[in-house]
């Protein structure tokens, strides 16, 4: 199936099966390998991208539905001498430690901020809640985001 999206302000034309996820397009199509495949049932949120703005768990949503939409996965999010204020602050409070959740919990986290540039400690949890960390890095997660709250 012909289809075409913007993946990290790029406009891309591809031909997909229409049962390949938004996860596979974007790591074995696209090469943009910073979105993880953790569980593959949507329970643990390493796989998170935006989509027009809101998270979505790429392993379960299928490619053909970001038909005309915007992606953006870590690697459009900031530059190196140029990260983003979430990037920075994760960072800045340790709160990436293997790493392997770090990018879908930093899109999850920029998606809140856009929504509720204020939020409190439960809003944040709550947001935050569909994100696992194996290493519990979570009180510095927190940090990182509310950090990130006064900056962005």
């Amino acid at each position: 199936m012909d289809m075409s999206l913007t993946v990290n302000g790029e406009a891309r034309s591809l031909d997909v099966d229409p049962r390949t996820t938004l996860l596979d397009l974007v790591r074995d199509r696209l090469g943009l390998t910073g979105s993880k495949r953790g569980c593959d049932r949507g329970e643990c949120g390493a796989c998170t991208v935006l989509v027009d703005g809101r998270p979505a768990l790429a392993c379960l949503t299928l490619a053909v539905s970001a038909e005309g939409r915007h992606v953006l996965t870590i690697e459009g999010l900031g530059s190196v001498g140029a990260l983003h204020p979430v990037q920075q602050a994760f960072i800045d409070h340790d709160a990436l430690q293997c790493g392997f959740c770090t990018p879908g919990q930093i899109l999850s986290a920029v998606a809140l901020l856009e929504s509720k540039p204020d939020p409190t400690d439960t809003e944040i949890r709550e947001w935050m809640s569909g994100n696992l960390c194996r290493c519990a890095a979570y009180p510095q997660i927190l940090a990182a985001v509310r950090a990130a709250a006064t900056v962005a």
